[in-house]
């Protein structure tokens, strides 16, 4: 008669308390995914916000200054809360003063939404650096663990090292995924004011072309 012999029961990890196994160096790499994605969230919205606008917008300028009406045009930059609608109002403000000082202000207003939008991104790239490297540090400590662990008990056995593994893989594959996910967040961000900043270029450029037809 064969005997069947059945395997003890494994106790399943809930995600906390793989997490945990991590060791301290767990704490941090937490705390950066956290930052990560409170500064990817608010950015976007602050993006979609900034940078939603009426698509008709700059026809509708460019119309109106083309046929010398400037108060029509400043009635649809009152309307306009976009980014682009800030850059032009500087633009209408200055009307009057020599082309290149108006150009040059429209410069700086370009400058500023752009820095604005820029804010707190840079935080993104530096997680994206350390958050591997403190994944490094948990391999490290992992595997000082196994050796200080197998000089304690002077034996060498599977319970031991997959201790030290646990935290070594986990921290490794937390940090490298948090630094990922910071990565792709800032230049996701970044590409789509790459795209505003070109796009506001050929804005302005119609703006001030504009400007000269009701001197033809």
């Amino acid at each position: 008669m064969l005997l069947q012999i059945s395997a003890p029961p494994q106790d399943e990890l809930t995600f906390i308390e793989l997490i945990m196994k991590g060791g301290i160096v767990m704490i941090p790499i937490l705390a950066l995914s956290v930052a990560a994605i409170y500064v990817a969230v608010e950015r976007y919205l602050y993006l979609r916000s900034t940078l939603s606008r009426d698509n008709n917008f700059i026809a509708k300028i460019t119309r109106s200054l083309s046929a010398g009406n400037i108060a029509e045009a400043k009635r649809y930059v009152e309307d306009e809360n976009s980014a682009t609608g800030k850059i032009i109002s500087a633009g209408l403000d200055s009307i009057g003063r020599p082309m290149r000082e108006i150009e040059s202000l429209m410069e700086s207003a370009t400058n500023i939404e752009v820095a604005m939008m820029e804010r707190n991104t840079g935080y993104l790239g530096i997680i994206a650096g350390v958050a591997p490297m403190l994944g490094f540090i948990g391999t490290i400590t992992g595997i000082i663990h196994i050796f200080y662990n197998i000089s304690l008990a002077d034996n060498i056995n599977i319970g031991i090292i997959a201790g030290g593994l646990y935290e070594k893989m986990i921290t490794s594959g937390t940090g490298l995924a948090v630094g990922i996910i910071a990565y792709i967040a800032y230049h996701m961000l970044q590409l789509r004011i790459g795209r505003f900043t070109l796009q506001i270029q050929k804005d302005v450029f119609d703006f001030l072309r504009s400007l000269q037809g009701p001197s033809k």
